[in-house]
């Protein structure tokens, strides 16, 4: 009892650190664009096009290096890894501050998207994995906990910053703020991985070698990211098309944040009672009931779409980092959880122009005809994940 108790405050350190840095790293990357897209293409003389094409290639670029960056930190703990992503950040921020072009802003893009690799959710729940083994739940949750405020504060701080330093001088200051902030977090409040668990080979395997469930997994996360990345995009758009006046939409668009964290939350608390592999599914299955009752009745139950759509994507976010560590076990993780993600993230850079086509060309109510559709196929086929794991004891490998 006298040991259980330093252990669970170090356990508290650990993730509150993370969740901290977390914070920081999506808010000057994954966020950043939303506001500075502006400023830096009229300074540029380039179009928001090449801006997001830029930023697309990024997200491309840090799903390619995700399965390197997860077999690194599943082989020397994810502290080191962590520490140098901000080493990263804060170098590709530098050159995004001195960009004079596209080449420059390319270049600049492509050291965050190898940060991004090594440093956001994924490179996160390895850590903690690596620490924790199948203990790390409780850890993945709280992470996301605070995570979930990403847009929330990044989204104003780089505001400010731009007004009060130039968007050039607010690429320097997120820099500064990894170097000062994240970076001693990282290496000096998360502790050192042990050394690692000898990954067993999944007797699931398919004659390629790689586990049935594994690609299943994979097709789900990538279509539910494409999902939550088409919605992120376009969601006030949406429910203006159908009729809602537009601060109205805006409005019910910004109850994603809140339903996002409330869900993890009650992921936090009842996690005791329900597996990943039940929060996955419910998390699915909470966007095409939104989505129908939206194409259907149109803008009079906006609010309960959203609240819908946002508590399944928070809970989502939690599924893609603990599903793994439940069906396969810690051994492994890492690169595990780089390969499930390498899908997500190439669909997630394609996801805002692809469904802004569907949305010119056929209309709100056959966007979400395909919203709907991803994500109920993504809720069948975590229904055969679970059938199938019951009768090969998945579930409990070690």
């Amino acid at each position: 009892m006298k040991t259980a108790e330093p252990a669970r405050r170090r356990r508290g350190v650990v993730t509150t650190t993370l969740g901290i840095t977390q914070t920081l790293a999506w808010g000057s990357t994954y966020y950043l664009p939303a506001v500075f897209a502006d400023p830096v293409c009229e300074a540029l003389g380039l179009s928001r096009e090449w801006f997001f094409g830029i930023f697309s290639r990024a997200l491309l670029l840090s799903g390619l290096v995700g399965p390197t960056a997860g077999r690194l930190i599943d082989t020397y703990g994810g502290r080191d890894a962590l520490a140098a992503s901000n080493l990263v950040f804060a170098a590709g921020l530098a050159l995004l501050a001195w960009a004079s072009g596209p080449v420059t802003l390319a270049l600049a893009w492509a050291v965050i998207g190898i940060g991004m690799g090594f440093g956001l959710y994924e490179a996160a729940f390895a850590t903690v994995t690596g620490l924790y083994g199948r203990e790390a739940r409780n850890a993945i949750t709280g992470i996301t906990l605070f995570a979930g405020f990403a847009s929330t504060v990044g989204w104003p701080a780089s505001a400010f910053m731009i007004d009060a330093l130039g968007w050039r001088g607010a690429c320097l200051a997120w820099g500064v703020l990894h170097l000062v902030v994240a970076l001693p977090m990282n290496r000096f409040l998360v502790a050192k991985a042990p050394p690692p668990t000898p990954a067993k080979a999944p007797a699931d395997a398919a004659p390629g070698g790689v586990p049935w469930i594994i690609v299943i997994l994979a097709a789900v996360f990538a279509a539910t990211t494409f999902v939550s990345t088409a919605m992120a995009t376009h969601l006030p758009r949406i429910i203006e098309a159908l009729g809602a006046a537009p601060n109205a939409a805006i409005f019910a668009a910004s109850l994603v944040g809140p339903a996002q964290v409330a869900a993890r939350v009650a992921e936090f608390a009842l996690q005791r009672k329900a597996s990943p592999l039940v929060t996955a599914q419910l998390a699915a299955g909470l966007h095409p009931i939104g989505a129908g009752l939206l194409a259907f009745l149109g803008p009079v139950v906006a609010i309960p779409f959203v609240l819908l759509h946002g508590a399944g994507n928070g809970l989502l976010t939690i599924a893609r980092g603990t599903l793994p560590l439940q069906l396969f076990g810690p051994a492994g993780y890492g690169l595990r959880t780089g390969l499930l993600a390498a899908p997500a993230r190439l669909l997630q850079a394609g996801a805002p122009l692809l469904f802004a086509l569907v949305l010119d060309a056929s209309g709100p109510r056959v966007a979400l005809l395909l919203s709907g559709t991803l994500t109920m196929l993504s809720l069948v086929a975590l229904l055969t994940v679970a059938a199938s794991s019951q009768g090969d004891g998945l579930s409990h490998r070690a």
